[in-house]
């Protein structure tokens, strides 16, 4: 396994043994109704040892199984904290921007950051709202584009 963000958090690539089980399991979970309550009990079952059971939020049970329904398709996850600060290097990589780029931004203030020592620190939640800021900005423009290529004919 390799780490996409730093040491802090571990990208996990399934294996396709990975995936297929990661398949099959959020198949079952999702049969579930797991509905408003505020947490549920999972069993966990080792070999030769007693069960034990486990309650855990509902909302971590939404996640698990949205990890597992990524990882059944073969993709890579990373869980990251929304307050996780992370370089300019690994924010570009996120952007899928060049770092010069990436460092543009942040000195133009698009995006907030702050310096440890010689280095900018960028939260992922900043990023993130950046990314959606921008992500908004280019659908309209797109749509835009797509109207006046309706209106001059042009087979959109």
């Amino acid at each position: 396994m390799t780490s996409l963000i730093s040491e802090n958090f571990e990208t996990v690539a399934p294996s396709e043994a990975d995936a297929l089980l990661a398949r099959e399991s959020s198949r079952r979970l999702a049969t579930h109704k797991i509905g408003k309550r505020s947490g549920v009990r999972i069993q966990l079952l080792n070999d030769g040892e007693e069960a034990e059971t486990v309650a855990v939020p509902t909302s971590a049970l939404r996640v698990f199984l949205h990890l597992l329904t990524e990882m059944s398709h073969g993709n890579a996850v990373t869980l990251i904290p929304t307050h996780a600060e992370i370089t300019t290097q690994q924010a570009a990589d996120l952007l899928n921007v060049s770092r010069p780029y990436l460092v543009k931004l942040l000195d133009e203030r698009k995006i907030p950051c702050r310096t440890v020592g010689k280095n900018r620190r960028v939260r992922f939640d900043d990023l993130m709202a950046y990314k959606r800021k921008d992500d908004e900005a280019r659908a309209k423009i797109l749509d835009q584009l797509t109207a006046e290529a309706q209106e001059l004919g042009m087979g959109y």
